[in-house]
């Protein structure tokens, strides 16, 4: 076990996977598959498996393309996995609602669809103006059935969610999010390992109020943490990290010591992903006293002032709590 970046853990999943299945795939665009160790050992899986497996020094700009052909890939019994960048984030939509999801389906289960979607995310961080800000578009790839989405929110997650993904029978899109990659990173074994898809993860433990959010909200929660206890406020903060399939047991026992539920996200408020954790919960949970914040309608702004202005940041979620718990 050794301290690596979020990167580094990312990579190593894809590589270990395609190790280990010899007609495994990954396709990418401009994003070249390199990281490096601290100690400076480095990881290159376009010089370790060459072109034929991957996309090189990386494809022309053609996010419809690099998706379409993984997903062929696949269909045709190879792992595939296709990485697009984050100014298009819904370029593989149509052939993950029209074909991936459905596949399994149509062929009585005779078919899999080993493909994982890797969709890096924009960031609600820095003022980069409307295309390249945006954020939450995994409520619409896990409207679409026959689909799974997960969200990791640090290293540890990121490498075992990857390897959970690529060993699914379904497809699986794989948000990535660049502001949960700074800072310190939990432990990242050496070995492959999984993060069980629909499971999520208790981050601390409270009794006052449960929080809900994923990446890259995690962020602001974290921050938010110390700011409540010094108000006398205990708060449980559930990360989902399995957005489809979601964990309603974890979040409803949690609601149900604390009555309690305010969700956090950085999508857009109408009909973002927390509407229906909300949903689910409050069906699960009587009485309880239910609130959740997002990122205005309205598109990321160039300005970073305004920005942070609009953000869901950690005094909104102090301030949302609050006003749960002395309701």
């Amino acid at each position: 076990m050794a301290k690596k970046s979020y990167n580094y853990a990312q990579l190593e999943a894809v590589a270990q996977e395609m190790r280990a299945n010899a007609d495994m795939v990954f396709y990418y665009e401009y994003q070249v598959p390199t990281a490096t160790l601290p100690t400076g050992e480095v990881l290159d899986l376009a010089k370790e498996f060459g072109n034929l497996r991957t996309s090189g020094r990386g494809w022309p700009i053609d996010e419809q393309w690099i998706a379409g052909a993984a997903i062929g890939a696949a269909v045709a019994g190879s792992k595939a996995v296709a990485r697009l960048p984050s100014m298009a984030p819904i370029y593989a939509i149509e052939y993950v609602q029209n074909q991936a999801g459905k596949i399994r389906s149509m062929t009585g289960g005779q078919a899999s669809m080993p493909f994982v979607l890797w969709q890096d995310g924009a960031g609600r961080s820095r003022g980069s103006a409307g295309q390249h800000t945006d954020v939450g578009c995994e409520v619409l790839y896990a409207q679409l059935p026959g689909v799974k989405v997960v969200v990791p929110s640090n290293a540890y997650d990121a490498k075992g969610l990857m390897i959970a993904a690529i060993r699914d029978p379904d497809p699986v899109v794989y948000f990535d999010y660049p502001e949960v990659k700074a800072g310190e990173q939990p432990d990242v074994p050496d070995e492959a390992y999984t993060v069980p898809l629909g499971k999520a993860v208790v981050r601390q433990e409270g009794r006052d109020v449960t929080i809900v959010a994923w990446a890259p909200a995690t962020v602001d929660v974290n921050r938010a943490l110390p700011m409540l206890a010094k108000m006398g406020i205990s708060a449980e903060f559930i990360d989902p990290r399995s957005l489809k399939p979601l964990d309603v047991d974890t979040i409803a026992a949690s609601v149900k010591k604390t009555k309690r539920l305010l969700v956090v996200e950085h999508g857009h408020y109408t009909a973002g992903f927390g509407a229906h954790v909300l949903s689910e919960v409050v069906q699960e949970v009587p009485n309880v006293r239910a609130r959740r914040i997002a990122f205005p309608d309205v598109p990321g702004p160039g300005a970073a002032g305004m920005m942070e202005w609009l953000r869901p940041d950690a005094p909104k979620i102090v301030d949302a709590a609050a006003q749960i718990v002395r309701a």
